[in-house]
């Protein structure tokens, strides 16, 4: 009678195996008489296995322990210390590190593929083939004006001039025979006449080649020495370079002439038309 007594003026009420309805309600309960300052000496130990309908409060007073507090405080600071650390970490050194990476790779691995290592070697220029042995022309061709003229051997006049074919004659050209043949060592001089008093001759339309185009010579050997245009130039006659044209730069080059500039009937032309070219390949038909 006296436990139930102490509960109701308590104002706690514990009913069967429930957990206190409020902690601080149950550190307010009285002590139980015979504790401290009480009759019968010190309490018995709280035994947790018993029936708490036996000794209620014996059972409250371990419940307001900071157990509950302990809980709420270790779960916030777990929390956001994990969570902001692992993001801002992972995401930034990531991303920058791996893009940049991949781009110079990509780029520098594809510029020596393409370029400078396969077209140097294509686009070398091809080698001048050997100085030929002296042999005499026979047939001059000229693709880009569309000419074939059989060759005629020429000396100079009585004032030191190379002569010219016949005029009666427009689609023959004459090679200086005393000179070098086309294909041997220095300079080989073929000449041709633009018009005759009949019409156009075989060398009309000499002045409109270009560097790049081809002159033809075979070869009483049957070889046929392949020349390239490096220019054409007129000269008037009285300022005629001779060393220029008819000098030899230790190759062999071929000059192609022909009268040109203004002319005057009892004069004549008053300049030169000049072809310049070098050789450039060895064919074995013209």
């Amino acid at each position: 009678m006296t436990v139930a007594t102490v509960l109701v003026v308590g104002g706690f009420w514990w009913a069967g195996d429930e957990e206190p309805a409020d902690p601080v309600l149950a550190a307010a309960a009285p002590a139980v008489p015979g504790g401290p300052g009480g009759e019968g000496g010190d309490p018995a130990p709280l035994d947790h296995k018993a029936n708490p309908e036996a000794n209620p409060e014996q059972k409250s007073e371990p419940k307001p322990e900071p157990k509950p507090k302990a809980k709420p405080e270790s779960k916030p600071k777990a929390k956001p210390e994990s969570k902001p650390a692992a993001k801002p970490e992972s995401k930034p050194v990531a991303k920058p590190e791996s893009k940049p990476a991949a781009k110079p790779d990509a780029k520098a691995a594809a510029k020596p593929r393409a370029a400078h290592g396969a077209r140097p070697k294509a686009a070398s220029a091809p080698r001048t083939p050997a100085p030929l042995a002296r042999s005499r022309p026979t047939t001059v061709a000229v693709p880009a004006i569309t000419i074939e003229a059989p060759v005629m051997d020429l000396a100079l006049d009585g004032q030191g001039r190379l002569a010219t074919p016949p005029v009666d004659n427009p689609d023959i050209v004459g090679w200086y025979a005393k000179g070098v043949s086309p294909g041997e060592r220095g300079t080989a001089v073929v000449v041709g006449h633009r018009d005759t008093r009949t019409g156009p001759a075989i060398f009309v339309s000499l002045d409109s080649l270009s560097p790049g185009n081809t002159v033809r010579i075979a070869r009483a050997d049957g070889k046929v020495a392949v020349f390239t245009v490096d220019r054409v130039v007129t000269y008037t006659k009285a300022d005629f370079p001779d060393k220029e044209v008819y000098g030899s730069t230790g190759r062999p080059e071929l000059r192609l002439l022909t009268c040109g500039g203004a002319f005057e009937r009892g004069k004549g032309y008053d300049a030169n038309i000049v072809v310049f070219a070098h050789l450039t390949d060895i064919a074995q038909k013209i």
